[in-house]
């Protein structure tokens, strides 16, 4: 019964790390018929994707605490309780404020999920070597969620419309939450300080910032609610910077930001998410309004970008023992950098096989590359600080997502200049891996910075 108890809350953490990051990419293919039926802009669409970015980062940052506060069972339950009512006020909504709004309560769900979800997963272990498999085990998942939202979305929007993409969320949820109340044990609270300052300067700095960079090509920089969302986001960062330096625990350590490889790593990671999330966006409206492919056409033609990272994943580990992170990782951003040049050249020939070759080596070196930099985030700093840089790390790629998108949406054009857009949006990719590329280069070995008192 015990084993079996511990199987099932291993299950249902991998669940919840598939969920959250599967919901970061499976609307990617509903944004054409979204912006039908609901008469959506592309700045509306553009938040869609961004709304749940933006609270999945800003909480994020504060989750380890939440969960450490609250206990694992609370968090998870109440994270998948909020994860799976958002989903239903999605999955119903009549307008696009109503969907985004539920969007962002979507995302501070899965933000909760996924820290509680690990510590569930992790707690069972009865030694170090059973602990790194059921990480492994997470990570997966939760890589496996993010590269199967496009083909997912596409099934469900062919099979249904655009609201089962957010239903199926309802459907697995429910279950879910009521298997969690009755199988997971009770986990203790333990006595920490909630760094409420940081995490609500950190949520306007991120908002402000990404609401300038989606609203300015259509409002134009010098209207007033951009201004006004310049000023809070340099507001917002002002007050984190005070937050942080008075705060009892605060969110981001003095260890964490005090060394180079660290904030050099993190700076990698916002770019990679930058280049491949905005390319996502890009590419989904480009195949459909673009070349009039179906949604589970376009869905299909995601798989050799999205299944090779699977696969490039499970390489990852062993080619960074083998040749270490740094050569991994240069290798692969240069890879990618080139791959995506590539990419550019496919998307102006009519025939779609040229684009399917090269999204092949684009998805296996992006799945190298995320776990590598996971890798070399953790290597950079001592063990007390682990959380913390795993946090502010994946905190920086969400918002480095929510950049892309927001930049490639007007670079994308107009839907009858889609082609043209796209190319550019691929070379933009393609720049911002090159700088990754470039910080690699410059880097040296890693070593991991001591904690700092405060």
């Amino acid at each position: 019964m015990i084993i079996e108890n511990r199987r099932g809350v291993v299950a249902l953490a991998l669940l919840a790390a598939f969920m959250a990051f599967v919901d970061g990419t499976i609307v990617n293919l509903t944004l054409a018929q979204l912006g039908a039926h609901l008469q959506a802009s592309r700045p509306e669409l553009e938040w869609v994707l961004n709304a749940y970015t933006l609270s999945f980062a800003a909480v994020m940052l504060g989750a380890g605490a939440l969960t450490d506060t609250l206990g694992a069972k609370r968090a998870f339950v109440g994270g998948l309780l909020v994860f799976t009512a958002s989903s239903a006020v999605c999955a119903v909504a009549g307008s696009m404020l109503v969907l985004n709004l539920a969007r962002l309560a979507q995302g501070a769900g899965a933000a909760l999920l996924l820290p509680s979800a690990l510590v569930l997963a992790t707690a069972s272990a009865s030694d170090e070597r059973l602990r790194h498999r059921l990480v492994g085990w997470w990570a997966t998942a939760a890589g496996l969620g993010m590269a199967a939202g496009p083909l997912l979305g596409g099934a469900l929007v062919w099979v249904a419309d655009w609201r089962a993409v957010f239903a199926v969320n309802v459907v697995i949820g429910i279950p879910a939450i009521v298997w969690s109340i009755s199988s997971i044990p009770a986990t203790p609270r333990r006595d920490r300080h909630l760094d409420l300052a940081g995490m609500g300067t950190a949520t306007v700095l991120i908002g402000g910032l990404v609401f300038a960079l989606i609203e300015a090509p259509d409002r134009g920089w010098g209207s007033p609610a951009v201004l006004a969302s310049v000023g809070l986001a340099g507001a917002g960062a002002i007050g984190f910077i005070l937050a942080e330096r008075s705060a009892p625990a605060p969110l981001l350590p003095v260890g964490v930001y005090a060394d180079r490889g660290f904030v050099r790593t993190t700076a990698q990671g916002a770019l990679f998410n930058f280049a491949f999330y905005g390319l996502l966006f890009a590419m989904g409206l480009m195949l459909q309004q673009g070349r009039g492919l179906s949604a589970l056409a376009s869905g299909l033609l995601f798989l050799p970008l999205t299944g090779l990272i699977a696969v490039g994943t499970l390489c990852a580990a062993p080619c960074a023992q083998r040749f270490g992170r740094r050569a991994v990782l240069g290798i692969g951003q240069a890879a990618l950098s080139l791959t995506f040049l590539a990419v550019a050249w496919a998307s102006t020939v009519p025939a779609l096989w040229p684009l399917v070759l090269t999204l092949v080596p684009a998805g296996f070196s992006a799945g190298l590359l995320a776990p590598t930099m996971i890798s070399q985030t953790i290597a950079a700093v001592e063990p007390p600080l682990h959380g913390a840089a795993s946090a502010a790390f994946n905190t920086a790629r969400q918002v480095g997502a929510a950049i892309g998108v927001a930049t490639f949406g007007p670079l994308l054009g107009t839907t009858h200049d889609l082609r043209n857009g796209f190319i550019a949006c691929v070379i933009v990719s393609a720049a911002a891996t090159a700088v990754t590329l470039a910080l690699t280069l410059l880097a040296g070995p890693t070593r991991a910075v001591k904690v700092l008192a405060d």
